[in-house]
């Protein structure tokens, strides 16, 4: 069966933070639940959410996707040291989907959450991120919740073509079926491989978490007061919310974000 291209969902490969075995990326995977709450109305139309994953064909995690309840995802065939950003944004143009679904970045690899950004250039669509849920959908918009600080949500009426960043608060994804991964059909497309020149001159080290600033509380404090003192997330101050900036508006509030947490 063909999918319809009204909705699509851009999957990648993940990998275990312990074992480093491939895996399906968390984000990739609550981006495909959310594309397939919404499936039952596509349904009524003869359509259905077309999953894209560009890589190696025999990579682990294509079989947890299909396993989801899919029934064909498509492979746009690269080796390692292509760019996979054209590739996709090159396959996104093509078919032109009304909704885009993804993670916000990788969890291995170059991983800079610049691939969604790029295909929505190439597609000429709006860009949410932080989405949990996909109220409703028309030809030509579309309404979503989106997630902010302090678990607060939003909603968000937006014009289609868009791609959707899931949040790391959209709902969990389900568990990935053996019988369903099994019998799910791989679709291997052959495509133009764009080398990634710059990639070649990196150096590749294993990412450290950074280590988190402990609040010191008095020696006489209870066990209760050290756990919290130990555990607590820190509040958030500041920030501010921007409504259709100017590009030279957002670009300074990007600035001044940066320079503040010592980044520049």
């Amino acid at each position: 069966m063909q999918a319809s291209s009204n909705v699509m969902v851009l999957v990648s490969c993940g990998q275990h933070p312990l074992s480093g075995r491939q895996r399906r990326a968390e984000s990739d995977a609550k981006a495909l639940e959310m594309a397939l709450r919404i499936e039952d109305e596509s349904e009524r139309s003869g359509q259905a959410p077309s999953v894209v994953y560009a890589g190696d064909p025999e990579s682990l995690a294509i079989r947890e996707y299909l396993g989801m309840g899919i029934k064909q995802l498509d492979v746009l065939k690269l080796p390692h040291d292509a760019d996979a950003s054209l590739a996709l944004a090159d396959h996104v143009l093509a078919r032109k989907p009304k909704l885009v679904l993804c993670g916000a970045r990788a969890e291995w690899g170059e991983s800079s959450g610049m691939v969604p950004y790029l295909v929505a250039q190439s597609l000429s669509a709006t860009v949410v991120p932080d989405v949990v849920d996909v109220l409703t959908q028309t030809e030509t918009h579309a309404e979503v919740l989106q997630a902010l600080s302090g678990g607060q949500r939003r909603r968000l009426r937006i014009t289609l073509p868009a791609v959707l960043l899931a949040s790391r608060a959209a709902p969990e994804p389900r568990q990935s079926a053996f019988t369903k991964a099994r019998d799910g059909i791989v679709k291997v497309l052959e495509v133009a491989a764009h080398k990634d020149e710059f990639a070649q001159t990196w150096q590749w080290q294993v990412a450290k978490k950074k280590p988190k600033r402990v609040k010191t509380v008095a020696a006489s404090a209870s066990g209760r007061d050290r756990f919290l003192a130990a555990t607590a997330a820190p509040a958030s101050s500041g920030g501010q919310v921007m409504n259709n900036p100017s590009p030279q508006d957002a670009a300074e509030a990007i600035l001044v974000l940066l320079k503040k947490e010592g980044v520049m």
